[in-house]
């Protein structure tokens, strides 16, 4: 799985791509708003893209998480997590996606206890440093540009990570030895 030049950060979050959007011009900055487009499309622009940061609201693995979201409220048929899985993982193998260096996440706090366990437990699990909540703004998304710290990625073994997701339970995921639930 391929690895761009640029930082990529995926803001994530309700009016994530107004955000976006309002990062247009920053120094060393490309802002690419999702819009229409679909996220292969915006990673065609990112690959293209020379700016020290490539800031989008494509998120790759967008799918993955309505998914896993839907698994675990019980509003998913069966099935659909483990489909959204091999869907993200076949367009990461044909680099049309690409992990994102970074995820802002707006507002967890203003999200169900679902999502924010999406996100500050699943992901911020597999690589802390690289999942940062932050206001939804984008002055706070611009100020935090600068403070974003260096850490592992995202684990070596993506595949196994992606296809374990059904087992992490929502209010364990990210705790340490307590990631998968028992039988």
């Amino acid at each position: 799985m391929r690895r761009l030049v640029s930082t990529v950060v995926v803001v994530a979050g309700e009016g994530a791509g107004d955000v976006v959007a309002g990062l247009e011009g920053l120094h060393n900055v490309r802002a690419i708003p999702r819009g229409e487009r679909r996220p292969a499309e915006v990673m065609e622009v990112a690959a293209r893209a020379s700016a020290t940061y490539v800031v989008h609201d494509a998120d790759p693995l967008a799918d993955v998480a309505s998914a896993w979201t839907s698994y675990f409220d019980g509003t998913a048929p069966t099935g659909t997590l483990e489909v959204a899985i091999e869907a993200a993982l076949a367009e990461l193998r044909a680099d049309r996606l690409v992990l994102p260096d970074y995820y802002l996440v707006l507002d967890p706090d203003g999200m169900t206890a679902t999502w924010r366990h999406w996100w500050l437990g699943v992901l911020a699990g597999a690589a802390p440093v690289r999942v940062v909540p932050v206001r939804p703004s984008a002055a706070a998304v611009s100020a935090e540009l600068g403070r974003l710290a260096s850490g592992r990625w995202w684990p070596a073994d993506v595949e196994g990570w992606l296809r374990g997701l059904p087992r992490v339970v929502p209010d364990q995921a990210g705790l340490s030895g307590r990631n998968v639930a028992t039988s």
